[in-house]
């Protein structure tokens, strides 16, 4: 296979575009910015929507954003399409994924470097979020899970995938961890992604 070749949405009050296109870099990928209100072309490897805070989260976390011209025209089982944060947000409330995302059981915004359980191995990843509290509409496969409780999630759950579809929504940000000093644990989820390419 040639080069993986990634997009990454831009919404309106997105914080996280850069970084994640940083971490595509350091992998070698190719990668893109694709705007809120484009129309998404094909030829995308992977498609991310990263965090931040989507117009604000005025009404609720990704409710304005799963609107958009780029998620209802998101290539559904032909690219790999990953939720980060309030990409995850999103892709639940557009229904892309199941379950919902709830405020923090604390009801205070979560800013850390958490531990988290990731294919039988103990990682170290930052999280920030204020509604990250992951409860369950009907069985998924578990992508992460946090080490300890942190927000309220159900079983721990920090990140989901749909393996049929290749949508995988999680709340820890792989891309602030790649070329760090403290971590570098986000280069492990990102060769998992280039798995499902």
């Amino acid at each position: 296979m040639g080069r993986i070749k990634a997009g990454i949405i831009v919404f309106l009050g997105t914080n996280c575009e850069k970084d994640t296109k940083l971490a595509c870099d350091y992998m070698g990928w190719e990668s893109e910015y694709i705007f809120q209100d484009e129309k998404i072309k094909s030829g995308y490897d992977i498609i991310f929507l990263p965090g931040g805070f989507s117009y604000g989260d005025y009404v609720s976390s990704g409710r304005l954003a799963k609107m958009t011209k780029a998620v209802k025209t998101l290539p559904v089982a032909k690219s790999l399409i990953i939720g980060i944060c309030n990409g995850f947000q999103i892709l639940c409330e557009a229904k892309l994924l199941p379950g919902v995302l709830m405020p923090n059981s604390s009801l205070k915004f979560i800013s850390r470097n958490v531990d988290l359980e990731f294919n039988n191995s103990l990682i170290k990843l930052p999280v920030a979020h204020h509604q990250g509290n992951y409860v369950k509409t009907e069985n998924i496969d578990v992508f992460m899970r946090y080490h300890q409780d942190i927000n309220g999630s159900e079983e721990r759950i920090a990140g989901i995938i749909d393996k049929g579809n290749r949508i995988i929504g999680m709340m820890p940000h792989p891309e602030r961890a790649v070329d760090r000093t403290r971590t570098k644990d986000g280069v492990k989820i990102f060769q998992e992604f280039e798995k499902y390419v």
